[in-house]
C-alpha cells in the first residue's frame, strides 16, 4: 500500500493560482503512476490530471491549459500547478497512485485529499 499526503490547498480568488503537492511513501515512487482526482459538494469524484511512471500526461478538458502535473521522483512527490482558477475549481482535491499503472482512471491507493476554494 502507498501513502499519499497532500499539500498546498487553500482559498483564492479568480484567476489565480496554487499548487498542490503529493508526497508518497511505501513504494519505489519512480514506478508509480500518479493521478489527481476532485470532488465538489454534491457532485462526484472526477478525474483531474494523471503522470504515469514514465511522464506521459493526461488532463479532464475542463483543466487542459490552465493545470500541469509534474513528477520530483528525487523528492518522491507530484505536483498540481493550478493557474487562472474558477469558481467550478471548487473542490477537495485527491492524490491517488498506482504501482505501474496504464489506466488514467483506476488507482488503488488514495490521499486524505486538500481543500481548494476559488472565490468569485
Amino acid at each position: 500500500q502507498v501513502q499519499l499526503v497532500e499539500s498546498g490547498g487553500g482559498l483564492v480568488q479568480a484567476g489565480g493560482s496554487l499548487r498542490l503537492s503529493c508526497a508518497a511513501s511505501g513504494r519505489t515512487f519512480s514506478s508509480l503512476t500518479m493521478g489527481w482526482f476532485r470532488q465538489a459538494p454534491g457532485k462526484e469524484r472526477e478525474f483531474v490530471a494523471a503522470i504515469t511512471w514514465n511522464s506521459n500526461t493526461n488532463y479532464a478538458d475542463s483543466v487542459k491549459g490552465r493545470f500541469t502535473i509534474s513528477r520530483d521522483n528525487a523528492k518522491n512527490t507530484v505536483n498540481l500547478q493550478m493557474n487562472s482558477l474558477k469558481p467550478e475549481d471548487t473542490a477537495v482535491y485527491y492524490c491517488a497512485a498506482e504501482p505501474y499503472g496504464n489506466s488514467w482512471f483506476r488507482f488503488g491507493s488514495w490521499g486524505q485529499g486538500t481543500q481548494v476554494t476559488v472565490s468569485s
